[in-house]
């Protein structure tokens, strides 16, 4: 790899890393450069998840250490994530991908305006939940995305934790977690099948990584505004590409 390539990788991780930690979409952006750079797209797609698991690594140790641990949070959604997750895998092949994508787009849109609605006064009951059952479910829907798409996978697990009753922070912080579970496993298969090229994961595991500590920052502090605002943003831009507007 030349300096150039090096730094462009370094560069769109940045970017990447901190839009995943903020919203989501952030590989839409570092796959096509792999590609264009000269991998194979399943080596593209191997090699980034080493950017998403560093960046959700230190996205989640730099909550952690901010005082906004949601470890116990983020255990009882993995299992029917997980799951989802195998079944979404599994069933993609009997779908039309530009089908689901143009729907996924229609989808996206449709959240931002419940994603800009202002937190207006906080009420001093506590805000009721959904049931175990229901939260299961929404959860397993998630990880039937995430295991036939991926892409912008954070956006609906963000909506979906904030549904769930969880504040904007706090559903970002239990993301970066529950993303982080699923690819360490997702970077040990990649590897397994030699689909991970070391040199560019490098170099875009560390534009990742700085994106994650960067991203965690800002959402501490900028808090709940700023992660609407970059939400919206994200919903935007990846709805935009699903339907074929750029």
């Amino acid at each position: 790899m030349t300096a150039n390539e090096v730094a462009l990788l370094v560069g769109c991780g940045l970017v990447a890393g901190t839009v995943n930690t903020l919203a989501g979409g952030g590989s839409l952006l570092t796959v096509p450069v792999l590609v264009l750079l000269g991998l194979p797209g399943t080596v593209a797609n191997g090699t980034n998840r080493v950017g998403v698991l560093a960046s959700n690594l230190v996205a989640a140790w730099r909550f952690r250490e901010k005082g906004i641990s949601e470890f116990a949070e983020a255990l009882p959604v993995l299992l029917p994530a997980a799951v989802g997750s195998l079944v979404g895998a599994l069933g993609i092949s009997r779908i039309s991908d530009a089908g689901f994508e143009r729907l996924y787009g229609l989808v996206m849109l449709a959240l931002v305006v419940p994603m800009l609605r202002p937190a207006g006064r906080r009420s001093t009951q506590p805000r009721p939940r959904p049931s175990r059952g229901v939260v299961s479910l929404i959860f397993f829907a998630v990880g039937l995305y995430g295991g036939a798409i991926q892409a912008g996978v954070g956006l609906a697990f963000v909506a979906a934790l904030s549904y769930a009753g969880y504040d904007l922070v706090r559903a970002s912080a239990i993301k970066v977690i529950v993303i982080a579970a699923y690819t360490t496993v997702a970077v040990a298969v990649f590897a397994a099948e030699g689909k991970i090229a070391a040199a560019p994961a490098l170099a875009v595991g560390t534009g990742f990584a700085a994106g994650g500590e960067l991203g965690a920052r800002l959402a501490i502090g900028g808090g709940e505004r700023l992660i609407r605002f970059a939400l919206a943003a994200s919903v935007v831009a990846l709805a935009g590409r699903m339907l074929g507007f750029y």
